[in-house]
């Protein structure tokens, strides 16, 4: 492993695809990140369960990009109007889809170079959603359609 970095954003285990959620403070990823559970459990996606909330830790090893939960943080998530939660968690997670929230890039119909990103020297499809945007039907649609 290698660039073990602590970045600003959550994580959700998605079947065997972890969604990474990037986005300015207050855009939504702790939401994101519980609307993702949910569906998972809903069965509109599979089975979902939390990586990490807030802060997460990114791994490159080989041609993947890693993400777990900062320590401090595994297994708690913030639910507005809640506060912050316990919840199951995975450990480790391989990132097949990157979310940015309030994305300034974002558009009706986005050019293909905006649907993939290099982060850590691994290409990564990715959704830049609009700021005010629901971006839930975004990830279920990527999740499920090709």
């Amino acid at each position: 492993m290698s660039d073990n970095s602590s970045v600003h954003a959550s994580a959700v285990l998605v079947g065997e695809r972890a969604v990474l959620i990037r986005g300015p403070s207050g855009s939504g990823k702790s939401r994101l990140a519980f609307d993702l559970i949910l569906a998972g459990r809903t069965g509109a996606l599979p089975p979902a369960v939390l990586v990490g909330d807030d802060r997460v830790h990114l791994d490159t090893a080989g041609e993947q990009l890693w993400v777990r939960p900062a320590p401090q943080l595994a297994g708690l998530i913030e639910i507005r109007g809640l506060g912050i939660r316990h919840c199951p968690f995975a450990d480790e997670a391989v990132v097949r889809l990157i979310v940015d929230l309030a994305a300034d890039d974002a558009e009706r119909l986005p050019p293909p170079e905006a649907l993939v990103i290099r982060l850590n020297g691994v290409l990564i499809p990715r959704i830049p959603v609009a700021a005010g945007f629901q971006p839930l039907p975004l990830v279920v649609a990527a999740l499920t359609t090709t």
